[in-house]
């Protein structure tokens, strides 16, 4: 039922969403947490990774190569990352904001582990940020 949803509404990622990611090798990030769902608000659990900017969930913990990632958020679209127990009245919950006004729930399974998810994809945030990259640094002692 979930895969013909996700047909229909074309809610799979594109690749184009994951290219250059190797989400398989050494991820920043990676752990079991519970990701309510965009339209049936239920709870599922999914593997999420952080890798490269981009915040990955599957299905499964076995991630190789030919692994389809079932969502992909890029980081340089998130506003913010915090805990979010007063919102959904549940322990060890946290949500992430991104751009688009949406907002995602998650739930880990400790205290510990929320804090460890927030800290890394806030640092993960804050690393690839459009702020100022070096390419838009202006060299003004160079310049003519």
């Amino acid at each position: 039922m979930e895969s013909l949803w996700r047909s229909a509404t074309g809610q799979d990622p594109s690749p184009e969403d994951y290219k250059g990611v190797e989400f398989w090798n050494s991820p920043e990030r990676a752990g079991w947490l519970n990701k309510q769902g965009e339209y049936f608000k239920t709870w599922r659990r999914r593997w999420f990774v952080l890798k490269q900017g981009k915040l990955l969930w599957f299905k499964d913990s076995v991630v190789t190569r030919a692994s389809i990632p079932r969502g992909v958020i890029p980081v340089n679209t998130c506003l913010t990352v915090k805990g979010a127990e007063d919102v959904l009245h549940k322990p060890c919950a946290f949500e992430l904001s991104t751009t688009g006004q949406d907002t995602m729930y998650f739930i880990a399974k400790s205290e510990r582990e929320k804090e460890e998810w927030i800290n890394s994809i806030g640092r993960s945030i804050v690393q690839n940020s459009r702020s100022v990259t070096e390419s838009e640094v202006v060299d003004y002692d160079n310049r003519r």
